[in-house]
Protein backbone atom coordinates (compact mmCIF):
# COMPACT_ATOMS: atom_id res chain seq x y z
CA UNK A 1 0.00 0.00 0.00
CA UNK A 2 2.87 2.35 0.85
CA UNK A 3 4.55 1.78 -2.51
CA UNK A 4 1.22 2.13 -4.32
CA UNK A 5 0.69 5.52 -2.68
CA UNK A 6 4.22 6.62 -3.57
CA UNK A 7 3.79 5.41 -7.17
CA UNK A 8 0.54 7.38 -7.33
CA UNK A 9 2.36 10.51 -6.17
CA UNK A 10 5.02 10.01 -8.84
CA UNK A 11 2.27 9.63 -11.44
CA UNK A 12 0.78 12.88 -10.15
CA UNK A 13 4.13 14.60 -10.64
CA UNK A 14 4.32 13.25 -14.19
CA UNK A 15 0.79 14.50 -14.88
CA UNK A 16 1.75 17.91 -13.51
CA UNK A 17 4.69 17.94 -15.90
CA UNK A 18 2.42 17.18 -18.82
CA UNK A 19 0.18 20.06 -17.75
CA UNK A 20 3.18 22.37 -17.56
CA UNK A 21 4.48 21.28 -20.95
CA UNK A 22 1.03 21.55 -22.53
CA UNK A 23 0.41 25.07 -21.30
CA UNK A 24 4.00 26.14 -22.05
CA UNK A 25 3.31 25.36 -25.71
CA UNK A 26 0.20 27.53 -25.60
CA UNK A 27 1.80 30.41 -27.49
CA UNK A 28 2.68 28.12 -30.38
CA UNK A 29 -0.83 26.62 -30.55
CA UNK A 30 -2.79 29.81 -29.98
CA UNK A 31 -3.23 30.54 -33.69
CA UNK A 32 -4.26 26.94 -34.33
CA UNK A 33 -6.99 27.32 -31.71
CA UNK A 34 -8.06 30.66 -33.20
CA UNK A 35 -8.32 29.27 -36.75
CA UNK A 36 -10.28 26.21 -35.59
CA UNK A 37 -12.73 28.41 -33.67
CA UNK A 38 -13.17 30.76 -36.66
CA UNK A 39 -13.80 27.68 -38.82
CA UNK A 40 -16.66 26.71 -36.49
CA UNK A 41 -15.11 24.42 -33.91
CA UNK A 42 -16.75 24.78 -30.51
CA UNK A 43 -14.92 24.59 -27.21
CA UNK A 44 -16.13 21.04 -26.66
CA UNK A 45 -14.54 19.88 -29.90
CA UNK A 46 -11.21 21.46 -28.93
CA UNK A 47 -11.36 19.90 -25.45
CA UNK A 48 -11.92 16.48 -27.05
CA UNK A 49 -8.99 17.07 -29.40
CA UNK A 50 -6.53 17.98 -26.64
CA UNK A 51 -7.77 15.21 -24.35
CA UNK A 52 -7.40 12.79 -27.26
CA UNK A 53 -3.77 13.88 -27.68
CA UNK A 54 -3.02 13.28 -23.98
CA UNK A 55 -4.79 9.90 -23.98
CA UNK A 56 -2.83 8.86 -27.09
CA UNK A 57 0.40 9.92 -25.37
CA UNK A 58 -0.65 7.92 -22.31
CA UNK A 59 -1.39 4.82 -24.41
CA UNK A 60 2.03 4.98 -26.07
CA UNK A 61 3.66 5.48 -22.67
CA UNK A 62 1.68 2.51 -21.33
CA UNK A 63 3.06 0.28 -24.09
CA UNK A 64 6.63 1.37 -23.28
CA UNK A 65 5.95 0.90 -19.57
CA UNK A 66 4.77 -2.68 -20.13
CA UNK A 67 7.98 -3.41 -22.04
CA UNK A 68 10.10 -1.88 -19.26
CA UNK A 69 8.25 -3.92 -16.62
CA UNK A 70 8.79 -7.11 -18.62
CA UNK A 71 12.54 -6.44 -18.81
CA UNK A 72 13.01 -5.30 -15.21
CA UNK A 73 10.64 -7.75 -13.47
CA UNK A 74 13.29 -10.46 -12.81
CA UNK A 75 15.52 -7.94 -11.03
CA UNK A 76 12.56 -6.52 -9.13
CA UNK A 77 11.49 -10.01 -8.04
CA UNK A 78 15.00 -10.66 -6.76
CA UNK A 79 14.98 -7.38 -4.85
CA UNK A 80 11.77 -8.17 -2.96
CA UNK A 81 12.50 -11.93 -2.66
CA UNK A 82 9.23 -12.85 -4.36
CA UNK A 83 8.59 -14.17 -7.83
CA UNK A 84 6.24 -11.91 -9.78
CA UNK A 85 4.83 -12.45 -13.26
CA UNK A 86 2.76 -10.34 -15.64
CA UNK A 87 -0.66 -12.05 -16.02
CA UNK A 88 -1.00 -11.57 -19.77
CA UNK A 89 -3.87 -14.06 -19.93
CA UNK A 90 -5.93 -12.31 -17.25
CA UNK A 91 -8.74 -10.16 -18.68
CA UNK A 92 -9.01 -8.13 -15.46
CA UNK A 93 -5.33 -7.20 -15.73
CA UNK A 94 -5.82 -5.71 -19.18
CA UNK A 95 -9.05 -4.01 -18.13
CA UNK A 96 -7.47 -2.44 -15.05
CA UNK A 97 -4.32 -1.47 -16.96
CA UNK A 98 -6.24 0.15 -19.79
CA UNK A 99 -8.49 1.93 -17.33
CA UNK A 100 -5.50 3.31 -15.44
CA UNK A 101 -3.85 4.48 -18.68
CA UNK A 102 -7.03 6.25 -19.82
CA UNK A 103 -7.49 7.81 -16.37
CA UNK A 104 -3.91 9.09 -16.41
CA UNK A 105 -4.35 10.58 -19.88
CA UNK A 106 -7.55 12.35 -18.88
CA UNK A 107 -6.06 13.74 -15.66
CA UNK A 108 -2.88 14.93 -17.37
CA UNK A 109 -4.71 16.47 -20.33
CA UNK A 110 -7.62 18.08 -18.49
CA UNK A 111 -5.96 21.36 -17.51
CA UNK A 112 -4.18 21.97 -20.87
CA UNK A 113 -7.40 21.12 -22.74
CA UNK A 114 -9.49 23.57 -20.72
CA UNK A 115 -6.74 26.18 -20.80
CA UNK A 116 -6.06 26.09 -24.55
CA UNK A 117 -9.70 25.81 -25.58
CA UNK A 118 -10.54 28.99 -23.66
CA UNK A 119 -8.57 31.27 -26.04
CA UNK A 120 -10.64 33.95 -27.75
CA UNK A 121 -10.03 33.64 -31.52
CA UNK A 122 -9.50 37.38 -32.16
CA UNK A 123 -6.74 37.68 -29.53
CA UNK A 124 -5.26 34.33 -30.47
CA UNK A 125 -4.93 35.27 -34.14
CA UNK A 126 -3.46 38.66 -33.24
CA UNK A 127 -0.97 36.96 -30.92
CA UNK A 128 -2.28 38.92 -27.94
CA UNK A 129 -2.43 36.40 -25.12
CA UNK A 130 -2.54 36.66 -21.38
CA UNK A 131 0.29 38.41 -19.61
CA UNK A 132 3.34 36.42 -18.71
CA UNK A 133 2.60 36.70 -15.01
CA UNK A 134 -0.89 35.26 -15.45
CA UNK A 135 0.39 32.47 -17.67
CA UNK A 136 3.07 31.39 -15.25
CA UNK A 137 1.12 31.59 -11.97
CA UNK A 138 -0.67 28.21 -12.24
CA UNK A 139 2.54 26.52 -13.35
CA UNK A 140 4.42 28.00 -10.40
CA UNK A 141 1.97 26.26 -8.10
CA UNK A 142 2.48 22.99 -9.96
CA UNK A 143 6.28 23.30 -9.78
CA UNK A 144 6.08 23.92 -6.04
CA UNK A 145 3.94 20.79 -5.64
CA UNK A 146 6.46 18.78 -7.66
CA UNK A 147 9.52 19.89 -5.75
CA UNK A 148 7.74 19.60 -2.40
CA UNK A 149 7.20 15.90 -3.11
CA UNK A 150 10.73 15.46 -4.49
CA UNK A 151 12.41 17.15 -1.51
CA UNK A 152 10.19 15.21 0.88
CA UNK A 153 11.27 11.93 -0.74
CA UNK A 154 14.94 12.89 -0.51
CA UNK A 155 14.67 13.73 3.21
CA UNK A 156 12.80 10.50 3.92
CA UNK A 157 15.37 8.45 1.99
CA UNK A 158 18.29 9.96 3.92
CA UNK A 159 16.57 9.30 7.26
CA UNK A 160 15.69 5.70 6.33
CA UNK A 161 19.26 4.89 5.29
CA UNK A 162 20.64 6.56 8.43
CA UNK A 163 18.33 4.48 10.63
CA UNK A 164 19.22 1.21 8.90
CA UNK A 165 22.95 1.98 9.03
CA UNK A 166 22.68 3.04 12.68
CA UNK A 167 21.21 -0.32 13.69
CA UNK A 168 23.37 -2.42 11.37
CA UNK A 169 26.52 -0.89 12.85
CA UNK A 170 25.43 -1.18 16.49
CA UNK A 171 27.48 -3.32 18.84
CA UNK A 172 25.71 -6.69 18.97
CA UNK A 173 27.62 -7.60 22.13
CA UNK A 174 29.00 -10.83 20.69
CA UNK A 175 31.43 -11.69 17.89
CA UNK A 176 29.57 -12.67 14.71
CA UNK A 177 32.76 -13.47 12.79
CA UNK A 178 33.13 -17.17 11.89
CA UNK A 179 30.12 -18.01 14.05
CA UNK A 180 27.83 -20.63 12.52
CA UNK A 181 24.94 -22.71 13.76
CA UNK A 182 23.13 -25.91 12.87
CA UNK A 183 19.61 -26.85 13.92
CA UNK A 184 19.60 -30.10 15.87
CA UNK A 185 17.60 -32.86 14.17
CA UNK A 186 17.31 -36.63 14.24
CA UNK A 187 20.12 -38.37 16.16
CA UNK A 188 22.23 -35.27 16.77
CA UNK A 189 21.08 -35.00 20.38
CA UNK A 190 21.71 -38.68 21.09
CA UNK A 191 25.17 -38.65 19.44
CA UNK A 192 26.18 -35.18 20.57
CA UNK A 193 29.16 -36.27 22.69
CA UNK A 194 30.77 -38.08 19.75
CA UNK A 195 29.93 -35.26 17.32
CA UNK A 196 31.45 -32.71 19.68
CA UNK A 197 34.69 -34.65 20.22
CA UNK A 198 35.24 -35.34 16.52
CA UNK A 199 34.48 -31.74 15.52
CA UNK A 200 37.06 -30.39 17.97
CA UNK A 201 39.61 -33.03 16.94
CA UNK A 202 39.09 -32.21 13.25
CA UNK A 203 40.34 -28.65 13.68
CA UNK A 204 37.33 -27.27 11.84
CA UNK A 205 36.12 -25.47 14.97
CA UNK A 206 37.70 -23.88 18.01
CA UNK A 207 34.68 -24.23 20.30
CA UNK A 208 31.12 -25.55 20.33
CA UNK A 209 28.05 -25.16 22.51
CA UNK A 210 24.52 -26.40 22.53
CA UNK A 211 21.88 -23.70 22.81
CA UNK A 212 18.14 -23.43 22.88
CA UNK A 213 18.22 -21.03 19.91
CA UNK A 214 20.83 -19.16 17.83
CA UNK A 215 22.26 -16.27 19.77
CA UNK A 216 20.70 -13.68 17.47
CA UNK A 217 17.23 -15.16 18.02
CA UNK A 218 14.95 -15.72 21.01
CA UNK A 219 12.54 -18.62 21.18
CA UNK A 220 11.46 -18.69 24.82
CA UNK A 221 10.83 -16.38 27.73
CA UNK A 222 9.05 -16.25 31.07
CA UNK A 223 7.57 -13.71 33.46
CA UNK A 224 7.53 -16.16 36.38
CA UNK A 225 10.97 -15.30 37.76
CA UNK A 226 11.11 -14.08 41.36
CA UNK A 227 13.94 -12.70 43.47
CA UNK A 228 14.46 -10.97 46.75
CA UNK A 229 13.32 -7.37 46.52
CA UNK A 230 10.90 -7.90 43.64
CA UNK A 231 7.68 -5.93 43.97
CA UNK A 232 4.86 -8.44 44.65
CA UNK A 233 2.34 -8.84 41.86
CA UNK A 234 4.59 -7.44 39.09
CA UNK A 235 5.28 -9.48 35.98
CA UNK A 236 8.50 -8.82 34.09
CA UNK A 237 9.29 -10.93 31.06
CA UNK A 238 12.82 -12.29 30.72
CA UNK A 239 14.07 -13.77 27.45
CA UNK A 240 15.77 -17.14 27.87
CA UNK A 241 18.45 -19.28 26.33
CA UNK A 242 19.86 -22.63 27.42
CA UNK A 243 23.41 -23.91 27.16
CA UNK A 244 25.62 -26.75 28.32
CA UNK A 245 29.17 -25.35 28.11
CA UNK A 246 31.40 -22.67 26.54
CA UNK A 247 28.56 -20.27 25.78
CA UNK A 248 30.63 -17.09 26.22
CA UNK A 249 33.71 -18.58 24.53
CA UNK A 250 31.82 -19.75 21.43
CA UNK A 251 29.76 -16.57 21.07
CA UNK A 252 32.66 -14.22 21.81
CA UNK A 253 30.47 -12.74 24.53
CA UNK A 254 32.39 -10.77 27.21
CA UNK A 255 32.03 -12.17 30.72
CA UNK A 256 31.88 -9.18 33.07
CA UNK A 257 31.99 -11.07 36.36
CA UNK A 258 31.82 -14.63 37.65
CA UNK A 259 32.30 -17.61 35.36
CA UNK A 260 30.71 -19.35 32.39
CA UNK A 261 28.30 -22.27 32.69
CA UNK A 262 29.71 -25.80 32.37
CA UNK A 263 27.39 -28.68 33.25
CA UNK A 264 30.19 -31.22 32.67
CA UNK A 265 32.67 -29.74 35.14
CA UNK A 266 29.94 -28.43 37.47
CA UNK A 267 26.93 -30.79 37.36
CA UNK A 268 25.01 -28.39 39.62
CA UNK A 269 25.11 -25.82 36.81
CA UNK A 270 21.77 -27.22 35.67
CA UNK A 271 20.46 -24.91 38.42
CA UNK A 272 22.80 -22.02 37.56
CA UNK A 273 22.27 -19.00 35.33
CA UNK A 274 24.09 -16.15 33.60
CA UNK A 275 22.45 -12.72 33.60
CA UNK A 276 22.89 -9.92 31.11
CA UNK A 277 23.57 -6.39 32.31
CA UNK A 278 19.96 -5.37 31.69
CA UNK A 279 18.70 -8.41 33.60
CA UNK A 280 20.89 -7.42 36.57
CA UNK A 281 19.60 -3.85 36.40
CA UNK A 282 16.00 -5.06 36.12
CA UNK A 283 16.39 -7.21 39.24
CA UNK A 284 18.12 -4.40 41.08
CA UNK A 285 21.18 -6.41 42.12
CA UNK A 286 24.28 -4.45 43.15
CA UNK A 287 26.32 -7.65 43.20
CA UNK A 288 24.62 -10.25 41.03
CA UNK A 289 27.04 -13.19 41.35
CA UNK A 290 25.95 -15.35 44.27
CA UNK A 291 22.34 -14.18 44.22
CA UNK A 292 19.47 -16.66 44.08
CA UNK A 293 16.41 -16.32 41.87
CA UNK A 294 13.39 -18.60 41.59
CA UNK A 295 11.48 -19.94 38.60
CA UNK A 296 8.28 -21.49 39.87
CA UNK A 297 9.54 -23.82 42.63
CA UNK A 298 13.11 -24.11 41.31
CA UNK A 299 16.03 -22.22 42.83
CA UNK A 300 18.59 -20.87 40.36
CA UNK A 301 22.00 -19.49 41.34
CA UNK A 302 23.64 -16.60 39.51
CA UNK A 303 27.22 -17.59 38.63
CA UNK A 304 28.09 -14.90 36.10
CA UNK A 305 27.16 -11.65 34.38
CA UNK A 306 27.63 -11.12 30.63
CA UNK A 307 27.50 -8.06 28.43
CA UNK A 308 24.16 -7.11 26.90
CA UNK A 309 23.74 -8.57 23.41
CA UNK A 310 21.26 -8.05 20.59
CA UNK A 311 18.82 -10.93 20.26
CA UNK A 312 15.47 -11.07 18.53
CA UNK A 313 14.41 -7.97 16.62
CA UNK A 314 17.61 -6.03 15.81
CA UNK A 315 15.87 -2.69 16.44
CA UNK A 316 15.04 -3.70 20.01
CA UNK A 317 16.62 -2.06 23.03
CA UNK A 318 18.75 -4.40 25.19
CA UNK A 319 16.46 -6.97 26.79
CA UNK A 320 16.82 -8.71 30.16
CA UNK A 321 18.10 -12.17 29.18
CA UNK A 322 18.75 -15.19 31.38
CA UNK A 323 21.04 -17.99 30.12
CA UNK A 324 20.37 -21.21 31.99
CA UNK A 325 22.47 -24.34 32.30
CA UNK A 326 20.67 -27.43 31.03
CA UNK A 327 21.15 -30.97 29.75
CA UNK A 328 18.19 -30.88 27.35
CA UNK A 329 16.31 -30.02 25.27
CA UNK A 330 18.44 -28.02 22.85
CA UNK A 331 17.56 -26.74 19.41
CA UNK A 332 20.88 -25.52 18.02
CA UNK A 333 24.56 -26.34 17.73
CA UNK A 334 26.57 -23.12 17.74
CA UNK A 335 30.06 -23.43 16.25
CA UNK A 336 33.05 -21.11 16.24
CA UNK A 337 34.88 -21.97 13.01
CA UNK A 338 38.65 -22.14 12.81
CA UNK A 339 39.84 -18.96 11.09
CA UNK A 340 43.02 -20.77 10.03
CA UNK A 341 41.02 -22.65 7.36
CA UNK A 342 38.61 -21.46 4.72
CA UNK A 343 34.92 -21.53 5.55
CA UNK A 344 34.27 -24.05 2.79
CA UNK A 345 36.90 -26.45 4.17
CA UNK A 346 35.56 -26.07 7.69
CA UNK A 347 31.97 -26.67 6.61
CA UNK A 348 32.97 -29.70 4.52
CA UNK A 349 34.60 -31.31 7.57
CA UNK A 350 31.68 -30.42 9.82
CA UNK A 351 29.20 -31.79 7.29
CA UNK A 352 31.08 -35.08 7.00
CA UNK A 353 31.12 -35.59 10.79
CA UNK A 354 27.51 -34.55 11.41
CA UNK A 355 26.16 -36.72 8.57
CA UNK A 356 28.17 -39.64 9.92
CA UNK A 357 26.15 -39.57 13.15
CA UNK A 358 22.93 -38.23 11.66
CA UNK A 359 22.66 -39.85 8.20
CA UNK A 360 18.89 -39.46 7.81
CA UNK A 361 19.00 -35.64 7.55
CA UNK A 362 20.83 -33.32 5.15
CA UNK A 363 23.45 -31.05 6.66
CA UNK A 364 22.33 -27.41 6.68
CA UNK A 365 24.37 -24.67 8.33
CA UNK A 366 23.96 -20.92 8.59
CA UNK A 367 26.24 -18.06 9.55
CA UNK A 368 25.06 -15.76 12.30
CA UNK A 369 26.19 -12.60 10.47
CA UNK A 370 24.10 -13.58 7.43
CA UNK A 371 21.05 -14.34 9.57
CA UNK A 372 21.50 -11.08 11.47
CA UNK A 373 21.75 -9.12 8.21
CA UNK A 374 18.59 -10.84 6.93
CA UNK A 375 16.67 -9.03 9.67
CA UNK A 376 17.28 -5.79 7.78
CA UNK A 377 16.17 -7.06 4.36
CA UNK A 378 12.69 -5.54 4.54
CA UNK A 379 14.04 -2.17 5.63
CA UNK A 380 16.77 -2.28 2.97
CA UNK A 381 14.04 -2.84 0.39
CA UNK A 382 12.20 0.21 1.70
CA UNK A 383 15.43 2.22 1.56
CA UNK A 384 16.18 1.06 -1.99
CA UNK A 385 12.68 1.87 -3.20
CA UNK A 386 12.77 5.24 -1.45
CA UNK A 387 16.04 6.08 -3.20
CA UNK A 388 14.62 5.03 -6.58
CA UNK A 389 11.43 6.98 -5.99
CA UNK A 390 13.37 10.04 -4.86
CA UNK A 391 15.56 9.82 -7.97
CA UNK A 392 12.56 9.47 -10.26
CA UNK A 393 10.74 12.31 -8.55
CA UNK A 394 13.62 14.76 -8.73
CA UNK A 395 14.32 13.77 -12.36
CA UNK A 396 10.71 14.29 -13.43
CA UNK A 397 10.53 17.54 -11.47
CA UNK A 398 13.67 18.78 -13.20
CA UNK A 399 12.13 18.01 -16.58
CA UNK A 400 9.18 20.21 -15.62
CA UNK A 401 11.48 22.95 -14.38
CA UNK A 402 13.48 22.74 -17.60
CA UNK A 403 10.31 23.12 -19.66
CA UNK A 404 9.10 26.03 -17.57
CA UNK A 405 12.45 27.81 -17.82
CA UNK A 406 12.38 27.32 -21.60
CA UNK A 407 8.92 28.88 -21.72
CA UNK A 408 10.00 31.81 -19.57
CA UNK A 409 13.07 32.43 -21.70
CA UNK A 410 10.95 32.36 -24.86
CA UNK A 411 8.27 34.60 -23.37
CA UNK A 412 10.79 37.20 -22.18
CA UNK A 413 13.14 37.19 -25.19
CA UNK A 414 12.34 40.78 -26.19
CA UNK A 415 12.80 41.96 -22.60
CA UNK A 416 16.18 40.18 -22.56
CA UNK A 417 17.11 41.80 -25.88
CA UNK A 418 16.30 45.28 -24.55
CA UNK A 419 18.27 44.63 -21.35
CA UNK A 420 21.30 43.53 -23.38
CA UNK A 421 21.11 46.59 -25.61
CA UNK A 422 21.02 48.74 -22.47
CA UNK A 423 24.18 47.04 -21.17
CA UNK A 424 23.02 44.11 -19.04
CA UNK A 425 25.65 41.36 -18.70
CA UNK A 426 25.11 37.66 -19.30
CA UNK A 427 25.55 37.04 -15.56
CA UNK A 428 22.91 39.63 -14.66
CA UNK A 429 20.39 38.22 -17.14
CA UNK A 430 21.06 34.64 -16.06
CA UNK A 431 20.54 35.64 -12.43
CA UNK A 432 17.35 37.48 -13.36
CA UNK A 433 15.87 34.43 -15.08
CA UNK A 434 17.03 31.95 -12.44
CA UNK A 435 16.08 33.68 -9.21
CA UNK A 436 12.33 33.18 -9.68
CA UNK A 437 12.81 29.43 -9.99
CA UNK A 438 15.11 29.32 -6.98
CA UNK A 439 12.39 31.03 -4.97
CA UNK A 440 10.00 28.24 -5.97
CA UNK A 441 12.48 25.55 -4.90
CA UNK A 442 13.17 27.29 -1.59
CA UNK A 443 9.42 27.59 -0.99
CA UNK A 444 9.07 23.87 -1.76
CA UNK A 445 11.83 23.12 0.75
CA UNK A 446 10.09 25.18 3.43
CA UNK A 447 6.84 23.28 2.85
CA UNK A 448 8.41 19.82 2.51
CA UNK A 449 10.72 19.93 5.55
CA UNK A 450 8.11 19.94 8.35
CA UNK A 451 5.97 17.40 6.50
CA UNK A 452 8.92 15.04 6.03
CA UNK A 453 9.97 15.54 9.66
CA UNK A 454 6.52 14.60 10.93
CA UNK A 455 6.36 11.51 8.69
CA UNK A 456 9.85 10.31 9.60
CA UNK A 457 9.40 11.09 13.28
CA UNK A 458 6.28 8.89 13.34
CA UNK A 459 8.14 6.17 11.40
CA UNK A 460 11.09 6.24 13.79
CA UNK A 461 8.77 5.89 16.77
CA UNK A 462 8.08 2.33 15.62
CA UNK A 463 11.72 1.46 16.47
CA UNK A 464 12.80 1.34 20.14
CA UNK A 465 16.47 1.68 19.08
CA UNK A 466 16.56 4.64 16.72
CA UNK A 467 18.35 7.76 15.59
CA UNK A 468 17.35 11.35 16.12
CA UNK A 469 16.74 13.45 13.02
CA UNK A 470 19.64 15.89 12.69
CA UNK A 471 19.32 19.39 11.26
CA UNK A 472 22.04 18.69 8.67
CA UNK A 473 19.70 16.26 6.86
CA UNK A 474 17.46 19.19 5.98
CA UNK A 475 20.38 21.53 5.29
CA UNK A 476 22.01 19.02 2.93
CA UNK A 477 18.72 18.32 1.16
CA UNK A 478 17.97 22.01 0.73
CA UNK A 479 21.45 22.69 -0.67
CA UNK A 480 21.18 19.70 -3.02
CA UNK A 481 17.76 20.86 -4.25
CA UNK A 482 19.04 24.37 -4.96
CA UNK A 483 22.08 23.03 -6.83
CA UNK A 484 19.88 20.73 -8.94
CA UNK A 485 17.51 23.60 -9.71
CA UNK A 486 20.38 25.91 -10.70
CA UNK A 487 21.88 23.29 -13.00
CA UNK A 488 18.48 22.65 -14.56
CA UNK A 489 17.56 26.28 -15.14
CA UNK A 490 20.99 27.66 -15.97
CA UNK A 491 21.13 26.06 -19.43
CA UNK A 492 18.04 27.87 -20.67
CA UNK A 493 18.94 31.05 -18.80
CA UNK A 494 22.46 31.21 -20.27
CA UNK A 495 21.15 30.29 -23.73
CA UNK A 496 18.70 33.19 -23.59
CA UNK A 497 21.31 35.57 -22.14
CA UNK A 498 23.89 34.99 -24.88
CA UNK A 499 21.36 35.17 -27.74
CA UNK A 500 21.80 37.95 -30.27
CA UNK A 501 19.40 40.80 -29.26
CA UNK A 502 19.00 41.80 -32.92
CA UNK A 503 17.10 38.61 -33.64
CA UNK A 504 14.73 39.05 -30.69
CA UNK A 505 14.04 42.75 -31.31
CA UNK A 506 13.63 42.82 -35.08
CA UNK A 507 10.12 43.25 -36.45
CA UNK A 508 8.25 40.20 -37.65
Amino acid sequence: RLFAIIAGLIMLIACINYMNLGTARSARRAREVGIRKVAGAGRGVLVKQFLGESVLTSLIAGAFALLIVKISLPGFSKLIDKQLDIPFGNFNFWLAGLGFILFTGLIAGSYPALYLSAYRPVKALKGVLRSAGTLVAPRKVLVVVQFTLAIGFIICTVVIYKQIGFVQNRDTGYNKSELAYVYMKGDMEKNYAMIRNELISSGAITSITRTNSPIHDLWTGSDQYNWQGKTPGTHINFAENMTDKDFTKTMGLPLLSGRDLDIYEYPNDTTSVLLTQTAVKTMGFKQAVGQTIRLDDKELHVVGVVKDFVAGWPYQLPQPIIIRGATKPFGTLSLKLNSGHTDSDNLARISQIVRKYNPDYPFESRFVDDSYAFGFSRDRHIGTFSAVFAGLTIFISCLGLFALSAFMAENRRKEIGIRKVLGATVTAITTLLSKDFLKLVILSFVIASPIAWLLMNDWLKTFPYRISINWWVFGLTGLLSVIIAILTVSYQAIKAAIANPVKSLRSE
